[in-house]
């Protein structure tokens, strides 16, 4: 499912039109981003979670050269599903 077909699915489940879904999912996706960027953590009841979470630097290798090379740490998404999502997938 792409963003265009979630648009239509909410459309469709909320009887409003496709304009309407897409800002309503924008300000969506717009709030969780802004609210992880300041660190905080967006719980979705029945979905999951989504932190946001510190890589530690590493190494690794090019794999054109075999070279070993420095990754340096970084902020990364991480989500976990919530027990609502994990039965129906089950």
């Amino acid at each position: 499912m792409n963003k265009n077909d979630l648009v239509e699915s909410i459309a469709s489940a909320a009887q409003i039109s496709k304009v309407a879904a897409e800002k309503g999912l924008n300000g969506l996706l717009s709030s969780m981003a802004e609210a992880m960027e300041e660190g905080e953590r967006v719980t979705l009841v029945g979905l999951g979670s989504f932190s946001v979470v510190k890589r530690a630097p590493r190494l690794g290798r090019n794999p054109k050269t075999g070279e070993v090379v420095q990754i340096p740490s970084r902020k990364v998404v991480k989500f976990r599903p919530g027990k609502k999502l994990l039965e129906k997938v089950q």
